[in-house]
């Protein structure tokens, strides 16, 4: 079955996991509009909490046949794949005498849960581009950078859009763009960058009449370029990094490009439809120190098909560091 956060929000009674989703929603575009195949079984004590699917890897071309011969054969490849699912989060410890002080919106068990939320989003974003699988605790899943690694839609056309540039540069920055997207088996979905891949984008956009703003269901402005938004990943958890790097000497990065469904790339959960939980600390007992958890999971994500996603490396988006 496959589930959004938006219906895992209408599978809670609860007025607390319904805002702690919303918070989740608010804080990524990714996770707001990501679908999760919520097919994973965790029976035997989390031991088949493991997604196995099948990629599509290379394409098969068609042809004429003339008359009275037979066709060239061929073959699209497949590749088998397998993702654990595993949770991440975070958790919290808040005196008694401090959990209540000031307005009920920013007290310190609301301020405790708005920044771990936070971070576990970031860290969501984070693994989601860079993640691998860390083999001696079974945690985490492969990201973008990692997946796409030498496939054929790894695009590495020379690129300087560290100054502002002419309309000539502008063209066929715009050409390289449109032909980065054309890798793709769809329309992408979105446009993922740092600050400055999107601050580039958001310029090509204006020069060619293709940029649009609009709002979501929270009222926060959308960005697209041609209809398919751009999305700044921000930075990592508990850092200024940004998720998806800048090479500090010569000024390059990255750009991803992505087509999301069940088909393509999206998000594995386990079943039940409990992607988002939270555990507010319980100042009914005794004790005068209390915990909080806030936790996504289990989830993974994976890519159907290679050519559902591609990656743009090495874009230069601010001058090299001499020396």
């Amino acid at each position: 079955m496959a589930i959004t956060l938006a219906d895992a929000k209408l599978n809670t009674q609860d007025d607390v996991d319904v805002q702690v989703i919303d918070e989740f929603s608010k804080s990524s575009w990714l996770l707001d509009n990501m679908t999760f195949d919520d097919v994973v079984n965790p029976a035997g004590g989390g031991a088949t909490l493991t997604y196995g699917y099948t990629r599509l890897v290379t394409e098969r071309g068609a042809s004429f046949r003339q008359l009275g011969t037979e066709y060239g054969t061929e073959q699209a490849k497949r590749a088998r794949a397998t993702v654990d699912l595993t949770v991440l989060g975070g958790a919290f410890e808040i005196d008694r005498v401090l959990a209540n002080l000031g307005p009920a919106a920013t007290a310190e068990v609301a301020f405790q849960m708005g920044q771990t939320i936070k971070s576990a989003t970031a860290f969501f974003s984070d693994q989601v581009i860079n993640g691998t699988k860390n083999t001696s605790t079974a945690t985490g899943f492969e990201g973008l950078s990692k997946i796409l690694a030498g496939s054929s839609t790894e695009f590495k056309a020379p690129a300087d859009w560290s100054a502002p540039a002419d309309q000539a540069a502008a063209h066929n920055a715009l050409d390289s763009l449109d032909e980065f997207l054309g890798l793709l088996d769809g329309t992408p979905s979105a446009l993922l960058g740092n600050k400055k891949t999107i601050a580039r984008v958001r310029s090509l956009a204006r020069r060619a009449g293709y940029y649009s703003r609009t709002e979501n269901s929270f009222g926060q402005t959308v960005e697209s370029y041609n209809g398919i938004p751009f999305i700044d990943l921000g930075a990592k958890a508990g850092t200024a990094d940004p998720v998806i790097g800048i090479d500090s000497k010569t000024g390059a990065s990255d750009l991803y490009a992505v087509r999301l469904g069940l088909d393509a790339f999206h998000g594995v959960s386990a079943m039940g439809g409990q992607i988002v939980r939270q555990w507010l600390p319980d100042f009914s007992t005794a004790g005068a120190v209390k915990r909080g958890e806030v936790e996504l999971g289990p989830v993974a994500v994976v890519l159907k098909a290679t050519k559902s996603a591609a990656v743009w490396r090495g874009i230069k988006v601010q001058p090299a560091v001499a020396g």
